[in-house]
């Protein structure tokens, strides 16, 4: 077909037009966008530190505190929870310090303060800094350098180690419940300034509820893990992440059989834990049976109900074998 000689023109002009080059997109300009009023500042930093989960760090160190051997102190006590607070924050400041951009991607996760915008993550590092080294600081100096050393071990393999193995490989979950289990070990060094078998059972049980606990609840999570990218085994391998969570709940029961056979408690603890063990490791087997959100949600409020009755049953038998010691000097 004949062209005309307009189209000719329009197609000479085309070809003779220099090449534009292609601009590199520029790096995003990170900038707080929902800056918090100074009013709100505590409950910013309370979101940094999740706080919820320092509380139950606290608690759990507390816990083994009181279940030592040994007179309370309560000088010792105290900078015992103030170093465990200011550890537990910086760990999970980090964690979030490092986790932006994923948790911006997770529905669970994406109003926590950096991935709202809400903190600058140079801001956010200062306060994960400036808390570890109080931490770590104050356990060495008033309590003592081996409570010192596991706060600090706490935080490197929280913030350091955990956190980065979560989009590598399932593995993360084991790291993640030796980081659980340090808690108590903490408390208990405070109380005695050494890490006897005692400590090392309430460690132990520290660190097999937790899989009841974190398994259930990452099976609930699972599309929100799947989307961030995190190698969960509720993601990757969700008959194995039942089964894991059935393993340890039956493990409770020797461990806890362990207490008495060590003189931590009366031989009646046996039977007390064995009732509480007990509907948690039903709730772990319906899920193991049948893996479905229902049951999931059944093992994860069970596992919440459980840690704290069977921490105060500890203390309750501990202290009536300790009255039942007195009255028979």
């Amino acid at each position: 077909m004949n062209k005309t000689p307009s189209a000719l023109n329009t197609q000479h002009s085309q070809q003779q037009q220099p090449l534009q080059p292609i601009e590199t997109p520029k790096a995003p300009i990170w900038r707080i966008q929902s800056l918090s009023p100074l009013g709100q500042l505590p409950k910013t930093y309370s979101d940094l530190s999740k706080d919820k989960l320092t509380a139950f760090v606290v608690l759990t160190s507390m816990a083994g505190y009181a279940i030592a051997p040994g007179a309370t102190q309560l000088f010792t006590l105290f900078w015992t929870a103030a170093g465990t607070t200011l550890c537990a924050c910086s760990a999970n400041s980090f964690n979030q310090w490092i986790e932006t951009p994923y948790d911006a991607q997770m529905s669970r996760t994406r109003n926590r303060p950096l991935a709202r915008y809400a903190l600058s993550p140079v801001h956010a590092l200062t306060f994960g800094t400036a808390c570890g080294v109080a931490g770590v600081t104050s356990l060495f100096v008033f309590v003592n350098p081996l409570t010192a050393g596991l706060g600090l071990a706490n935080i490197v393999l929280y913030a350091g180690v955990y956190t980065r193995m979560k989009r590598l490989t399932i593995a993360n979950t084991w790291v993640g419940a030796v980081v659980g289990a340090i808690p108590p070990l903490m408390g208990w060094a405070a109380a005695t300034g050494t890490l006897s078998p005692g400590a090392w059972v309430l460690g132990a049980i520290m660190f097999a509820w937790q899989f009841p606990h974190f398994n259930s609840l990452a099976y609930t999570l699972r599309a929100d893990y799947s989307k961030a990218g995190y190698r969960m085994m509720s993601v990757t391998r969700p008959r194995l992440n039942a089964r894991v969570a059935l393993r340890y709940s039956l493990l409770m029961f020797p461990l806890c059989a362990m207490l008495p056979v060590l003189g931590i408690t009366d031989m009646l603890f046996i039977a007390d834990s064995s009732i509480v063990n007990a509907y948690m490791a039903v709730c772990a087997y319906k899920f193991w049976k049948h893996p479905e959100p229902k049951h999931s949600r059944r093992l994860f409020f069970s596992s919440i109900a459980h840690l704290p009755v069977l921490l105060i049953l500890i203390m309750a038998h501990k202290f009536w074998q300790d009255r039942k010691a007195q009255s028979n000097i």
